[in-house]
């Protein structure tokens, strides 16, 4: 029985394909890289979160609607495969606060802003840490009109239906539930992005591969242990 309820407005996916040896010390022992020609993959996710709620209750007030920036790569445990994610930034410091409670999820505060005028979306990010350096990212986009080729790595890439954290020592699985998705493509420019600086800067050079999906309704399940 699901937990949570979330609807996504205006995500963009960026992807960039990157050396395994790059990520394998970021991520928990139990999960093993999941590969795609031999390559691991990093994504960051930007949308706008709506509507967020438990079962059976209204939206908390400051913690249904914010925005959002995931940093995230592709995992394996025993014979699924999901997310894992490197760190999650949003707006709303309730939010935040709330998913970050015992370490469950690395959510951080992020001074955030979107913008959609003439066809043209402009998203900001920039973290508030209050140590080290703020991971920043920011880019300017259009969509275009015709549905993405949904290919094998397209649908490899984006169809992923659980994640795995470990706080506290102990690994853990969210599965969540939604309709696949229907993607179209984009162009523009991203400006800045020094997210994941421990990740190195060389997928960051390259030109990502971008997919954008209008909204989408998302359910959570509750957490299930891993032995």
């Amino acid at each position: 029985m699901w937990m949570m309820t979330q609807n996504w407005h205006d995500l963009l996916f960026l992807h960039w394909p990157v050396d395994p040896a790059d990520i394998r010390k970021h991520i928990p022992v139990e999960l093993e890289l999941d590969l795609y020609d031999n390559r691991a993959w990093i994504g960051i996710v930007l949308f706008k979160a709506r509507g967020t709620r438990p079962r059976f209750m209204p939206p908390v007030p400051g913690a249904a609607n914010f925005l959002e920036a995931n940093v995230r790569t592709y995992v394996r445990y025993k014979n699924r495969s999901g997310v894992y994610f490197f760190s999650l930034d949003a707006n709303s410091k309730l939010a935040v606060e709330i998913a970050s409670v015992g370490g469950f999820l690395p959510y951080r505060r992020a001074r955030m802003s979107f913008d959609k005028n003439e066809g043209k979306i402009l998203f900001r990010s920039e973290t508030m840490k209050k140590e080290g350096p703020q991971e920043k990212i920011a880019l300017e986009y259009r969509i275009l009109p015709q549905p993405a080729v949904s290919t094998e790595l397209e649908k490899w890439l984006t169809e992923r239906y659980c994640l795995w954290t470990k706080p506290a020592h102990q690994l853990l699985r969210l599965d969540i539930a939604h309709k696949p998705w229907k993607l179209k493509y984009v162009q523009g420019e991203i400006s800045e992005n020094t997210m994941a600086p421990y990740l190195g800067k060389k997928f960051k050079n390259e030109k990502p591969m971008a997919h954008y999906a209008e909204v989408k309704k998302v359910r959570f399940f509750p957490p299930v242990i891993e032995t």
